[in-house]
């Protein structure tokens, strides 16, 4: 009867390790999220659209979503959403004083919505989000697209 305890306190042991570590995220997606929304407000360059926009919304959600609506100074409003599982690859155009951050998705997967416009509300799908940023580094460029890649399982 020892034996058979001895043997399955050795089979038990580093059974139960294996699940913990398995179970485990050294790094959750919430921090993900976080990093990205700091970086997003922190970096939101308002003067490259500020003759045109009265003020804007830029927010990436715990449940996994990126959305940025914009309020247009004529009443019009333009709404971008797409979940974040959906990113594929993202291109920075611009200095590190002043550029346009394109986030791009696998297929259509932006949900794009325009209200109060001269042709009426328009619901469409896009394949983008292009996020006017300032000040951004190439170390910041970086560490937004390994933010993105972790929140995103399909992606190395």
């Amino acid at each position: 009867m020892k034996k058979f305890t001895l043997s399955l306190k050795l089979f038990l042991i580093p059974a139960f390790c294996l699940i913990l570590c398995a179970f485990s995220d050294s790094d959750s997606i919430d921090e993900y999220v976080g990093y990205l929304q700091k970086s997003f407000t922190d970096h939101y360059d308002f003067s490259q659209e500020s003759n045109q926009i009265k003020r804007y919304e830029l927010n990436v959600t715990n449940n996994g979503f990126c959305r940025y609506k914009r309020y247009f100074n004529n009443g019009k409003t333009e709404y971008f959403a797409f979940k974040l599982a959906k990113f594929k690859d993202m291109d920075y155009y611009g200095t590190t004083e002043s550029g346009k951050l394109y986030l791009h998705t696998k297929g259509d997967d932006v949900i794009v919505q325009t209200y109060k416009d001269k042709g009426g509300d328009v619901d469409s799908m896009a394949t983008q989000v292009i996020i006017p940023l300032k000040n951004m580094e190439a170390e910041d460029l970086n560490k937004i697209r390994e933010n993105l890649n972790k929140i995103n399982p399909q992606t190395p």
